[in-house]
């Protein structure tokens, strides 16, 4: 009944190919997996390759009076099977897991597959389990290589096939890969509604298809109704594999650039559409060129969003590309006490952009004349936004007066000039759109007054008529138009920081300047811009015939007084920080490396003195680049380590900001039920395009074909 009840399970047991285990002290049985699906099973980890993380902090195991551990030096020697759980802090054999006969002891029985081998001090036991060539472990290395060679396949037998069968196959699945390379860099969806030869529309990637083969002879003739009917290559299935080889190898494409360099892990979390909670997670890292690159990895579904939850969703989508927390050196929210748990030198770095806006928030909500402010522009928004009517009548107001100025010479005509501007709605949690919304209010000034005087006498009803005119009253008065530039000026000040954060390449150093200056030019309004903002203001109040109240001549602004900095070369600024930087990572420079440090920095600040190539710096990022260039890297190696270590501090999340921007573009109301690994391998190919634009067809073509055992060959 044991036995029945067993085979039971493993014909029951079904998975879906995109979540299988990647540590192999995790994974089930191989044999419990659907006689159905457990070739694909074996395929797909053949197709990942082992698990293999190189540069995971190895923990030490105490044999007798020595310790040992495992050595990253023995995936070079057995690159092609040896694989390393994390977990359970042991070795194991992917091809024996896969492929493994039941042969009790011999070879060392179950170590390589089932509780692993942790015996460390026994290294010739690898080589042992390897064997002779009649080993079970060269026998399930041999079915391995058999079940990735197509060609080998049992069920390859059956399919013979002529050249021309494999042109027509290889014109025909090329010709698919075409039009889903222009659905997945637009965005647009796949499917439709009507799939049918009758349908009109019969959704994105058919109709793409039909019109390419109505264009292309050689497509029209192997494609759609010329094609077999069990090699048409157009099911959702196929698709949907194309796009996963299709990000398989994006993200090859980005792990191999990474290399085995630190990087920077920037998360967040937002609701989809679908009001599933996701987590995004991006890599900053410096390339072999000296330059700061980030990436989008992936996104990944979450129950909730606890720190234990989000913890778990990292070490899936790590386990998975053969990443280690050891690497790390990035930004958590939420996580920051379960991630230096694990790696103590990962440094916790608050988004730069999100504390200007909780700062922006925290002034509005303390301040009751800003809070007025936007609450009595919001209500006019509201007002002369409220139907389509009235943003008519604004437009036309607008339009009169832009021509009438034209006409009197006031402004000038030409390409670029006096485009139509509408209202801007403030949003809730984004400050820099407020900014947005008093510049058009201010351009629209006139005509927003004009409009609200309409609804005022004409309103559909007295709330309306008295709103309307209970709005006109407060905009026009000079405490309104005060407040008005005044937030302008200042919200325009710190717009022009946020959104220079919010490039991708921006250091820490930069950072701290930008922030710096920003205060400087907000202390500087403080103290000496009552005289400039007080003429934009009467000037205003002049031409909208606003009453000016009269002002005391012998006012003068209260504020302290403007400290000012002493003024630094980049150099001498690096030179003064760096080695104090180095004692933040004891992990990444030993006690000897220190020593060297503060003699090698010497001669590299006489060698920069001497060169002019940096004399024109301007951040750490060019710095770096520079060094690169010039080769110094290899001269002065740790303080390009020093270089690399503060540009992988982070400065704002906006990366991952964009790919939820790009999430609401892909999974939106009418594609509300995608499935996560779709939406992410959909959203990894649109969002690193320039990566994917590159990728030759034949790279997708060949990963599909690999995936699973196909009818046609190539």
């Amino acid at each position: 009944m044991g036995k029945n009840g067993d085979i039971t399970k493993s014909i029951n047991l079904d998975i879906s190919l995109d979540e299988l285990e990647t540590d192999p002290g995790l994974r089930i049985p191989i044999s419990e997996y659907n006689p159905n699906i457990r070739d694909e099973v074996r395929r797909k980890y053949l197709l990942s390759g082992p698990c293999q993380p190189r540069n995971h902090d190895f923990p030490l195991t105490q044999f007798g009076k020595q310790s040992r551990k495992f050595s990253s030096a023995w995936f070079d020697k057995y690159a092609n099977w040896l694989e390393y759980s994390i977990a359970k802090d042991a070795a194991f054999c992917l091809c024996c897991y896969l492929f493994k006969p039941s042969i009790g002891e011999q070879a060392g029985g179950d170590s390589f597959v089932g509780k692993g081998f942790s015996n460390f001090k026994k290294q010739d036991r690898l080589q042992i389990h390897v064997g002779g060539l009649t080993s079970a472990h060269n026998q399930a290395w041999k079915k391995c290589q058999a079940l990735k060679n197509q060609n080998q396949h049992i069920q390859s037998f059956y399919l013979k096939q002529s050249e021309q069968d494999r042109s027509d196959y290889r014109n025909r699945l090329n010709a698919s890969v075409d039009c889903i390379r222009f659905l997945l860099r637009q965005g647009l969806a796949f499917r439709g509604d009507d799939e049918s030869e009758m349908s009109s529309n019969r959704g994105n990637f058919l109709e793409l298809l039909q019109y390419t083969a109505d264009q292309n002879h050689v497509v029209k003739a192997v494609t759609l109704k010329n094609a077999p009917e069990n090699q048409k290559l157009t099911s959702p299935d196929i698709q949907k594999d194309i796009v996963s080889a299709a990000a398989a190898e994006t993200i090859d494409v980005i792990i191999k650039d990474i290399g085995d360099s630190l990087f920077s892990v920037l998360v967040d979390e937002s609701r989809d559409v679908s009001v599933k909670e996701q987590m995004a997670v991006v890599l900053r890292y410096v390339d072999k060129k000296g330059q700061v690159i980030e990436r989008f990895v992936g996104i990944e579904h979450v129950a909730n969003t606890t720190a234990p939850s989000l913890k778990a969703a990292i070490d899936k989508l790590f386990s998975r590309y053969g990443l280690s927390l050891c690497r790390l050196r990035g930004e958590f929210n939420g996580l920051k006490a379960l991630i230096l748990k694990e790696n103590p030198y990962a440094f916790y770095v608050h988004c730069f952009a999100h504390q200007l806006q909780l700062s922006l928030v925290s002034v509005a909500k303390k301040q009751p004349q800003v809070a007025s402010l936007f609450i009595l522009i919001t209500s006019v928004v509201n007002i002369v936004g409220a139907s389509s009517k009235r943003c008519d009548i604004l437009q036309g107001k607008q339009y009169d007066k832009i021509a009438e100025a034209l006409e009197s010479g006031e402004i000038l005509s030409g390409r670029g000039l006096n485009q139509e501007i509408s209202l801007k709605r403030p949003g809730d949690t984004r400050w820099g759109s407020h900014y947005g919304t008093l510049i058009s209010l201010i351009a629209l000034f006139s005509s927003v007054i004009d409009v609200l005087a309409i609804v005022a006498d004409d309103g559909a009803n007295s709330e309306q008529r008295f709103e309307a005119n209970n709005l006109l009253q407060l905009m026009l008065t000079f405490e309104f138009v005060f407040s008005l530039h005044l937030m302008k000026t200042l919200l325009g000040i710190t717009n022009e920081l946020s959104k220079a954060l919010q490039r991708k390449d921006q250091d820490i150093v930069n950072a701290m300047n930008l922030v710096k200056i920003c205060k400087q030019r907000l202390q500087l309004m403080r103290d000496d811009g009552w005289d400039s903002i007080f003429s934009q203001v009467s000037t205003f109040c002049g031409i909208h015939e606003i009453l000016i109240p009269n002002m005391d001549d012998t006012f003068v602004a209260q504020g302290r007084s403007r400290r000012k900095s002493p003024e630094v070369t980049n150099l001498h600024h690096f030179r003064r920080r760096l080695i104090h930087f180095a004692e933040y990572y004891p992990k990444d420079f030993s006690t000897i490396e220190l020593l060297v440090l503060s003699d090698q920095l010497e001669t590299y600040i006489a060698d920069m003195l001497s060169s002019n190539v940096f004399l024109e710096l301007k951040s750490i990022g060019d710095l770096a680049q520079t060094l690169v260039q010039t080769r110094r890297n290899d001269v002065y190696p740790l303080v390009y380590r020093l270089v690399t270590l503060s540009l992988l501090l982070p400065i704002v999340t906006a990366t991952v900001e964009r790919s939820f921007s790009a999430m609401n573009v892909v999974k939106n109301q009418l594609r509300n039920r995608m499935e996560d690994q779709w939406m992410n391998d959909i959203l990894l190919v649109y969002i690193e395009k320039d990566i994917f634009n590159k990728l030759d067809n034949e790279l997708i073509m060949q990963r599909f074909q690999s995936m699973k055992t196909r009818r046609g060959k190539l």
